[in-house]
């Protein structure tokens, strides 16, 4: 059913300011019920884990909660749930992990469409072992992948390939599945950054192709976390360096020291105020929340039409870099010559929120010469057309 945007926005107590926010990509708006998850939560009772006290239990709970949530969110089995502070941090980790199993000699395929976060632990990662990179490039004037360019860095010694389901800066959605189904034909393992791809689509794990999913609850209406999703029978080959008393058990084997158990409560908040969106779609989580994304999805589908077509009546005066036909509602553009601090100041002063920079995305912005930083702004489930117009309105009287 179609998304009911005051009901939504009645909810985001920072949207009560008036203030218009294209940050999204960033990290979104909270609303109150994960806010409130997080306080309850925080209050108490609470302890360290445990099956006695009602404090050990509200831990307890908190952590089963969390990982039945994010298996609902991500279609994996509770157990091939891990929680990390970021996605940076689980990426860094699981570099640190698999890198244990290369061999000199032996080549990774990294990205050039992808954040930061799944590059520099990989090509470090790499360095220590003494393994190849190999880059799958963009094509600057699709800014989508060259797959030829795929082709050619795969090879009998690859043993991973790391690439993006959505780029964070131009929106661009990889055809992951079939990228993951080459690097299965030749026995590598698939490492999907889909921090910017699940703040925008239902995630399917296994129907993507991934062995290891990673996001972050906070660009979906969440706290600041990273979760891990990976097969639970793959995730017992990896063999961390723990601590010798903590669980060797999956996942909790790759969970460092006492959990956040407020944290965790709030992200598990954030996937029911999602499924909750279209409250009538079904009996389960996961069918509520395939019904209110697909709601979400067709809302914010709607809204980048606008901007989209609003910039483009801008003229000359705007290079729109974002221009893959299978994209997320984030649009990355330069300003003609203009300084984009500058019309993020500009912006917010009208009470606009959209940043300026290179957004981590070192390897994209190389690739595409962009040597000043652009304007970003990325579309959320609670932004209105009031919003785009004010964007556009601002943005014109800058030029």
């Amino acid at each position: 059913m179609p998304l009911d945007l005051p009901a939504l926005r009645a909810h985001f107590p920072s949207l009560a300011t008036g203030l218009a926010f294209f940050d999204g990509p960033g990290g979104t708006q909270t609303p109150r019920p994960v806010a409130d998850a997080i306080a309850a939560t925080l209050t108490g009772p609470l302890s360290n884990r445990g099956t006695v006290s009602p404090s050990e239990l509200n831990a307890e709970r908190a952590v089963a909660d969390f990982r039945a949530a994010y298996a609902d969110l991500l279609n994996v089995p509770v157990n091939g749930v891990v929680h990390g502070r970021s996605a940076t941090q689980l990426t860094y980790d699981f570099s640190r992990h698999l890198a244990k199993q290369w061999r000199p000699g032996d080549e990774i395929v990294l990205s050039r469409l992808d954040h930061d976060a799944n590059v520099r632990p990989w090509v470090q990662a790499a360095e220590r072992a003494d393994v190849t990179v190999r880059w799958i490039e963009i094509d600057p004037e699709t800014t989508e992948l060259d797959l030829d360019s795929y082709e050619r860095a795969l090879t009998s010694r690859t043993r991973l390939v790391a690439v993006t389901a959505a780029s964070n800066v131009l929106g661009t959605k990889p055809p992951l599945r079939r990228i993951a189904d080459r690097a299965h034909e030749i026995g590598a393992l698939v490492y999907v950054d889909g921090v910017h791809y699940a703040a925008h689509h239902l995630v399917d794990v296994p129907a993507l192709g991934a062995d290891l999913f990673v996001c972050s609850p906070y660009k979906f209406l969440g706290p600041h976390c990273g979760v891990l999703a990976a097969a639970p029978e793959f995730l017992e080959t990896v063999r961390p360096d723990k601590l010798l008393p903590s669980s060797d058990a999956v996942p909790e084997r790759f969970e460092f020291g006492t959990l956040p158990y407020e944290i965790l409560a709030g992200a598990t908040a954030a996937v029911d105020f999602l499924a909750a969106l279209d409250p009538g779609a079904g009996a389960s989580r996961r069918e509520r929340l395939i019904s209110s994304l697909a709601s979400v999805h067709a809302h914010e589908g709607k809204l980048r039409t606008r901007l989209q077509e609003g910039l483009e009546s801008l003229g000359d005066a705007i290079t729109l870099h974002s221009k893959a036909p299978d994209r997320t509602p984030t649009l990355l553009m330069s300003l003609g010559g203009r300084d984009a601090h500058a019309a993020q100041e500009h912006l917010a002063a009208r009470g606009v929120v959209a940043p300026a920079g290179s957004f981590y995305a070192y390897e994209p912005f190389t690739a595409l010469k962009l040597d000043d930083p652009a304007l970003r702004a990325g579309l959320a489930p609670y932004n209105s057309a009031d919003d785009v117009d004010r964007f556009l309105d601002g943005l014109a009287s800058f030029l």
